[in-house]
């Protein structure tokens, strides 16, 4: 077997980088099953790839001889090997390459830019579209940097909303799937003994909401000894006047050398200057206001002139178009209420969560929401950050958002990691300020709905 065809290139970092920089079309899908394994095998060395030979080892033992000649065939031709931009890490590529997992080969543009300095162990500032990968970015970083041998926890990440923090979870465990990462969730609206329970039992990460993770710091249930990494999710919310003194409270009990991530889609100026309280020389990677549009993502308006006009053009949005997934946002928890009642007085299928549902209710209806056996979910805000359902392929907003910003977070619902998606936005004469000024936020014009729309879905 040839032992030194990388060279140099396999210092820690040079190798990461190496593995983040190989993207293949699907003429290459085999070469990248020998050529990943041949990079492994020349950095055996190196121990934080440990936890990529596990993969490795236990996907391919029984195939190395049959590949051996193949491998030595792409070394002589490595120059051959088609280097762009950043993908994914290892057990990612491998999810994809040999389970043909529902996971992008393609990096975002914030993959590309933020994976690597997360890696580095650099506090870093970046903020992105939403659905363009930002979780997968802070996941990738983080399970990196674990030291799978000490099973105490290693990274702390918040979130702002219980369905957040648990869909955070979800991607940690899939990206993490053969690496025997341990996660848990801690929300509130559980188990206290049971979050105690597993937290006594031993975990690599936690993810969590403010209120329940500084309880369990606060009890001891949650030993902050080993956190080396602490990661802000959707940072703009967790950092308004709701959560900024509670996130002060947990850094405070936090190891004073740590690394701080802070990932949002939008980022104002008094969430920036906030950071550099706890945060050492981030390196910021921002994109502009104007640059924040989702693109795969076609918005409308249609004027509806009153309020009570509202439910028939909703109504016959439904009877007309052949929907996958849908998600309408509406501005109050009431509001809810009253228009899944309506809706399924007129025999449309709907589903509907806000924060008065108890705990256990939002995960079953969000559940099925994922599944697909539930095909429109009504909302308010709480589903606008974050949650990721790839099949969504149209966003309502009913109400427009009361913020500019969080119509960003909502229509970012639909058209996930550059999927098509649609935003149909209803509009009275009081809207028209609202819309007005988002238009003027992002820079972008939206048009009204025309006719075809049926051809955009």
């Amino acid at each position: 077997m040839v032992c030194s065809s990388f060279g140099s290139r396999t210092s820690d970092f040079a190798v990461t980088e190496l593995l983040l920089n190989c993207t293949f079309e699907a003429e290459w899908m085999t070469e990248l099953k020998y050529w990943c394994f041949d990079v492994c095998v020349h950095v055996r060395a190196n121990s934080w790839l440990d936890w990529h030979l596990k993969v490795l080892n236990t996907m391919l033992a029984n195939m190395m001889r049959k590949w051996m000649s193949c491998l030595e065939m792409m070394v002589r031709n490595s120059s051959q090997v088609m280097m762009r931009s950043t993908t994914v890490l290892m057990p990612w590529a491998c999810r994809k390459i040999f389970l043909g997992a529902s996971m992008p080969m393609v990096p975002s543009a914030i993959q590309q830019r933020g994976i690597v300095p997360f890696c580095k162990g650099l506090d870093v500032i970046q903020q992105a579209q939403s659905g363009t990968g930002k979780t997968a970015t802070f996941c990738s970083g983080i399970l990196q940097q674990l030291d799978y041998n000490i099973v105490e926890c290693q990274a702390l990440v918040l979130a702002p909303t219980r369905e957040l923090a648990q869909q955070i979870e979800k991607v940690m465990r899939a990206l993490g799937d053969y690496l025997g990462v341990k996660v848990h969730a801690c929300v509130g609206g559980t188990s206290v003994r049971e979050d105690q329970r597993i937290l006594s039992s031993g975990v690599h990460v936690v993810v969590g909401t403010p209120g329940r993770v500084f309880d369990m710091l606060r009890r001891q249930s949650l030993r902050p000894d080993y956190i080396k990494m602490f990661v802000l999710d959707e940072a703009d919310e967790m950092l308004s006047r709701g959560f900024k003194d509670q996130i002060y409270d947990i850094f405070q009990l936090l190891p004073p050398k740590i690394q701080v991530g802070v990932f949002s889609a939008t980022m104002p100026p008094e969430a920036l200057e906030i950071t550099r309280k706890f945060m050492n020389k981030p390196v910021r990677i921002l994109v502009k206001r104007d640059e924040l549009t989702l693109e795969g993502i076609k918005q409308f308006y249609v004027n509806v002139e009153k309020e009570d006009w509202k439910l028939e053009t909703l109504c016959d949005l439904y009877e007309t178009l052949a929907i996958t997934q849908s998600v309408i946002f509406v501005n109050t928890r009431r509001k809810v209420d009253w228009l899944t009642d309506k809706m399924r007085g007129r025999d449309h299928t709907v589903s509907a969560t806000h924060g008065d549902m108890d705990q256990n209710t939002r995960d079953i209806i969000m559940r099925e929401f994922r599944s697909g056996s539930s095909r429109v979910l009504i909302t308010t805000d709480l589903l606008a950050r974050g949650i990721d359902v790839q099949q969504v392929s149209l966003v309502i907003n009913y109400d427009l958002p009361t913020q500019p910003e969080n119509y960003l977070h909502r229509i970012g619902r639909s058209g996930r990691f550059g999927r098509k998606g649609v935003a149909i936005n209803f509009v009275t004469k009081d809207d028209d300020r609202m819309l007005f000024d988002i238009q003027k936020f992002y820079n972008v014009v939206i048009e009204e709905l025309p006719a075809n729309v049926a051809d955009l879905l």
